[in-house]
């Protein structure tokens, strides 16, 4: 239930103290105010520490120059050009991906797990990317039960998305979605209402917690429309996590798909500041657009057949394989396929990364789940033997820098197992994870008064200029 407070009695608000100027209206949490596990409040005392540090830093440092750029990085799409502020993940080229640095299977040891399941809660990823601390069972049970009461849909939402053609890919239908609750947006309010900068991550902190909460009933609508011709139950359990909601919401209640749901979800996250989705929605972020406007533009890029639908692509290139090959093939049908595929001129779908240099800790993750729960899976049988036979394959081109496997490679795997077989629809679930690495990035580039992104572009005319006069 919301509290809205004016200014000379937020002090009298279970002790929550805000400094506000140029704003009379702030949206508190009525339950959870000077609760330990009030996740706003954690933050919030770290929001302050981090901002003198890194200002602290930048005073000392400022002129310290990180990398170079070249001209192949210019055209190659700035590849490899050290030149963002992402706070909550690191890609390393041999270790993979680390949240607030810890690594894949640290995470998969430390996070809290529901009372009846082994896997990790997103609930506890996102604590643990917002506060850089790994939360309690404590701390991840009031989450689950903050977005549960902050999962409401507006109505004008569900009517739009009722009223679009169902032909519509799900992922336009997402990103249509999530744009439409902009006008929900407390940060765009608080802007238009004269909020502070010091304010900016206060209200966007609210923008991105009714967003994670809402982004399951979208889904689950597009999901039971397009595919079921279905209306959606709305109402969630707030006895239950994310993913056991998520999962409810769309119709599947085994207790084998949930787990898979929150480890998928867990492991989707976040992949660093550079890639398409996460930097689409710093940029737009970084222009005062509110976190839902940015939250769309993000998911806009992660629909590109490059980006999020790789695990699609993985799929269709297995169906082929098993079209070809049968159920059950060989190692040397299925290497053979492989050579088929690269003489043709086309890639092995899943395998390699523009980053990594080693297999995808995320893949193998998804390998032990599959191996722990349905070993003699067909597809997964062969999955597992492209492990083997495709990298020596890759590698004997002599043209691939990293030949094994990404994440993209295993999960669609997961999805098909459990019954989720339509496969348009892969990259929506891909989006419900990656927003909580995204927002909560763009949560702290708030906090840290990140300016808006503007780097300087230059024409070909003007490069080959630069490179004359510096022979001079």
């Amino acid at each position: 239930m919301w509290c809205w407070a004016k200014l000379p009695n937020l002090r009298n608000l279970q002790g929550l103290q805000i400094q506000l100027s140029n704003i009379s209206l702030l949206a508190v949490r009525n339950n959870t105010c000077g609760s330990k596990n009030d996740l706003k409040q954690v933050l919030k005392s770290k929001v302050a520490a981090e901002q003198e540090r890194i200002k602290k830093f930048r005073k000392e440092h400022g002129k310290f120059k990180v990398g170079e750029i070249t001209i192949d990085m210019m055209y190659g799409g700035m590849r490899g050009i050290k030149g963002l502020v992402y706070e909550t993940s690191l890609l390393d080229t041999n270790e993979g991906i680390r949240f607030r640095g810890l690594s894949i299977p640290e995470c998969n040891e430390v996070l809290p797990k529901a009372p009846e399941g082994c896997e990790p809660l997103p609930e506890g990823i996102f604590w643990l990317l917002l506060t850089g601390d790994c939360p309690t069972e404590e701390n991840v049970r009031w989450l689950s039960k903050e977005w549960s009461k902050r999962a409401k849909l507006p109505a004008h939402v569900l009517q739009m998305l009722e009223n679009l053609p169902k032909d519509v890919h799900p992922m336009a239908q997402f990103v249509a979605g999530i744009a439409a609750c902009s006008s929900e947006s407390k940060f765009a309010k608080g802007y238009t209402e004269g909020m502070t900068k010091a304010q900016y991550w206060e209200y966007a902190y609210e923008d991105v917690m009714d967003l994670l909460a809402n982004l399951p009933l979208i889904a689950a609508v597009i999901y039971n429309r397009f595919y079921k011709n279905e209306e959606t139950c709305m109402k969630v359990d707030t006895s239950k996590d994310w993913s056991y909601n998520f999962a409810k919401l769309i119709g599947f209640d085994d207790p084998g798909f949930v787990e898979m749901l929150r480890l998928y979800l867990t492991l989707h996250c976040d992949h660093e500041g550079g890639n398409v989705s996460a930097h689409a929605v710093h940029l737009v972020g970084s222009a005062l657009s509110d976190p839902y406007l940015a939250f769309s533009a993000g998911m806009a890029g992660l629909a590109g057949p490059l980006h999020g639908l790789a695990n699609q692509e993985v799929l269709v290139w297995l169906s082929k394989l098993k079209q070809k090959l049968g159920e059950s093939p060989s190692e040397d049908q299925i290497k053979g396929y492989v050579e088929e595929t690269l003489k043709s001129g086309q890639v092995v779908p899943g395998y390699g990364h523009a980053v990594l240099r080693k297999t995808d800790p995320r893949y193998i993750s998804q390998k032990e789940f599959a191996e722990k729960h349905f070993p003699d899976y067909p597809l997964y049988k062969i999955v597992s033997t492209l492990y083997k036979v495709a990298p020596p394959v890759l590698q004997a081109t002599g043209k691939i820098q990293n030949p094994w496997p990404n994440v993209d490679a295993h999960s669609g795997v997961l999805m098909q197992y459990y019954g989720l077989t339509q496969m348009n629809f892969y990259t929506v679930f891909f989006g419900v994870s990656r927003a909580i690495g995204v927002l909560s990035a763009l949560i702290w580039s708030r906090a840290l008064g990140l300016p808006i992104e503007r780097p300087k572009s230059m024409t070909t005319d003007a490069l080959m200029e630069l490179v004359k006069s510096s022979k001079k």
